[in-house]
């Protein structure tokens, strides 16, 4: 019992650490550069389901909040969190719990496939509202601008964290760090 525990914190961790060195890389193309965050965020779902890897999404947050910069650009602080790409940031929280909620519950690619949509949309919209508010543009204005632009890369990215998803998660469980609570 506590040796899984000590893995379950492991993994968690070890997806945080991937999302802190990932994250801060980008490519800038309009107000919101293209960034590995959402794949990370995929991947951490993927491997280590909804609760775990929504955990591990959350200590990215806090981190970056703290002031460490973690976040695409090699930002970090509160101002980042609160600034117009904030919501952005804080819908990768319900990215993650959609997406792992869908991952966990189904084998069927095309159900996860769904699944991670879905939380991509939740996250545009959440973070689109957001700019809208924080920068006082019209929402139309916003999708356009910072999200729009993005469908086609985050499809992808979503392809590629099923790819490589699917495997991380048959080596995790067999390593006995999927918790009861999350198999299917």
């Amino acid at each position: 019992m506590e040796k899984n525990h000590v893995r379950n914190m492991a993994a968690v961790a070890a997806m945080t650490a991937l999302m802190c060195v990932l994250g801060p890389l980008s490519v800038p193309v309009g107000p919101i550069p293209f960034s590995f965050q959402v794949f990370v965020v995929y991947l951490s779902v993927y491997a280590l389901g909804a609760r775990r890897g929504t955990l591990a999404v959350v200590l990215y947050l806090l981190i970056g909040f703290v002031g460490l910069p973690v976040f695409s650009g090699f930002a970090g602080g509160a101002g980042k969190l609160l600034g117009p790409t904030g919501g952005f940031l804080v819908g990768f929280i319900p990215l993650a719990a959609i997406s792992g909620w869908f991952i966990d519950r189904s084998e069927r690619v095309a159900a996860q496939f769904a699944g991670m949509l879905l939380g991509l949309a939740v996250l545009y919209l959440f973070g689109a509202a957001w700019l809208s508010k924080v920068a006082n543009l019209g929402f139309d204005r916003c999708m356009a601008a910072a999200v729009y632009p993005f469908i086609p890369v985050d499809a992808l990215k979503i392809v590629l964290a099923i790819l490589l998803g699917r495997g991380l998660r048959r080596r995790l469980r067999a390593a006995g760090t999927e918790e009861k609570s999350e198999e299917r």
